[in-house]
């Protein structure tokens, strides 16, 4: 058996340096060292020998295992190493050649338009508010001068929840919670999104409004005007023409239109405008009193004025852009011209 032993091991270490890869290395490890290798086969015989042979042979077959096993992990690792370098080898980067350029992301058309109106405002001295988008019955109606049963809710193709809240149809319920607060003066605007069911090339069930609101003494139409007439020059060009226009709104009294004058025909008349030289582009008026009743502002004291925009708008006249859902496709060939 002794003599077995040796001739095993001398074949096991020649076996393991001729093998050349990994899973060859695994085989033979099985083969002479698993459950039923060769080494077992062997000391199964240990039953037949005497009492005295045992011992040695134990320490024999121990030292056989042992070297056995070395040689197996001194090849493993040999090997392993070996398969680490040619990966390397084969996935080498050649670092002089032009890298892969990744073009650099750039604001949407809208958060350009709506920074430039912000940028307006805060030049004027208006800070900017904001509120949730989703509201309750009184914030976004009943405190606007809209009770139930008033036909101005027809205006509005509201998004109702189960819970009867609704996602806000304007942001006007920000100009609500900023009186509700009793800090007077109010200089402020409150940009955010808005809900309403209409989709078409103009309109678009979530877009983006720009409310304004001014609340303090002495505040009167005059400072309406001259506010959103600096506001438009500004955003179209000092020579534009603007002009106001008799309006309803429920929470504004009196109300206006405020139209300027055609991108296009420069007023002469054409499809844009429809022949009229002018195109509407956003509403305002002094803030009714039952507004200012509504969240305990005295209007025998105070005095104000509101207007809002639709941002989508802003873009589509300053860019020509005629179909509103162009904002919202994500269609780089229209992105990519702002």
């Amino acid at each position: 058996m002794q003599v077995k032993l040796k001739e095993l091991q001398v074949s096991a270490l020649s076996a393991v340096a001729k093998i050349d890869s990994l899973k060859s290395l695994e085989d033979l490890r099985i083969k002479y060292l698993g459950k039923k290798g060769e080494l077992t086969a062997i000391l199964s015989g240990l039953g037949g020998l005497s009492k005295e042979e045992r011992p040695l042979i134990g320490k024999i077959s121990n030292e056989v295992k042992s070297a056995i096993a070395a040689a197996l992990d001194a090849r493993w690792a040999e090997l392993e190493n070996q398969e680490i370098q040619q990966k390397l080898a084969s996935e080498s980067i050649d670092i002089t050649l032009p890298g892969r350029r990744i073009p650099a992301g750039r604001p949407h058309v809208l958060t350009t338009t709506l920074a430039e109106i912000v940028e307006v405002f805060r030049g004027l001295g208006y800070t900017v508010a904001d509120g949730p988008e989703i509201e309750d019955d009184f914030h976004n109606f009943e405190a606007l001068n809209i009770p139930p049963n008033h036909p101005a809710r027809d205006m509005h193709d509201t998004f109702y929840l189960d819970d009867g809240r609704v996602l806000r149809t304007h942001t006007s319920p920000v100009q609500i919670r900023l009186m509700e607060q009793g800090v007077l003066p109010i200089k402020a605007i409150m940009p955010g999104r808005v809900y309403r069911c209409d989709a078409d090339t103009t309109h678009s069930p979530v877009f983006h409004q720009v409310e304004g609101l001014v609340v303090g003494e002495n505040i009167t139409f005059g400072d309406l005007k001259g506010t959103l007439e600096l506001f438009l020059k500004r955003m179209f060009g000092a020579e534009r023409r603007v002009r106001f226009r008799n309006s309803f709104f429920p929470f504004t009294e009196p109300s206006a239109e405020v139209d300027v004058e055609c991108f296009v025909c420069g007023g002469q008349g054409c499809a844009l405008c429809k022949n009229t030289g002018w195109i509407e582009i956003l509403g305002s008026g002094s803030v009714d009193p039952n507004v200012f009743q509504a969240v305990n502002i005295d209007p025998e004291k105070y005095t104000g004025f509101a207007f809002g925009l639709g941002v989508e708008r802003i873009a589509m006249l300053k860019y020509g852009i005629k179909d509103i859902r162009l904002f919202y496709a994500s269609d780089l060939r229209f992105l990519r011209q702002f």
